[in-house]
């Protein structure tokens, strides 16, 4: 259900406030991993490409959560987002055209979600 409310945030949609791709998965899963509001804040840098590295937001968004709840699926989370957007960084998902960044914040949700 989260990966359906980290969509709304996003998107804006079902009375959820608009927010970048990094801010939207984070906020979805805020209950789910105890992750402060605060941080959600934070991350408000981080959408359009300007996460570390370049990196796409949703992406770094569910690393950020593992890396503090269950850093063993890392590995696994990389494989998995590459195989659905072909790349890590925002500025060749786009130039790929494989996944949309909406598409991002489902596919970075979905592999959390697996996880609950």
């Amino acid at each position: 259900m989260s990966a359906v409310k980290a969509k709304n945030n996003y998107t804006g949609q079902s009375g959820c406030s608009r927010m970048n791709c990094a801010q939207a998965v984070l906020s979805a899963f805020k209950e789910d991993f105890d992750i402060d509001e605060s941080m959600v804040d934070t991350f408000k840098g981080y959408g359009g490409g300007r996460a570390p590295g370049g990196l796409c937001g949703a992406y770094y968004a569910v690393r950020y959560i593992l890396d503090e709840k269950d850093p063993s699926r890392l590995e696994e989370l990389e494989k998995h987002f590459l195989e659905h957007a072909g790349a890590l960084e925002c500025r060749n998902i786009r130039g790929l055209k494989k996944l949309s960044c909406v598409g991002c914040v489902e596919k970075s949700s979905e592999f959390l979600e697996k996880l609950g």
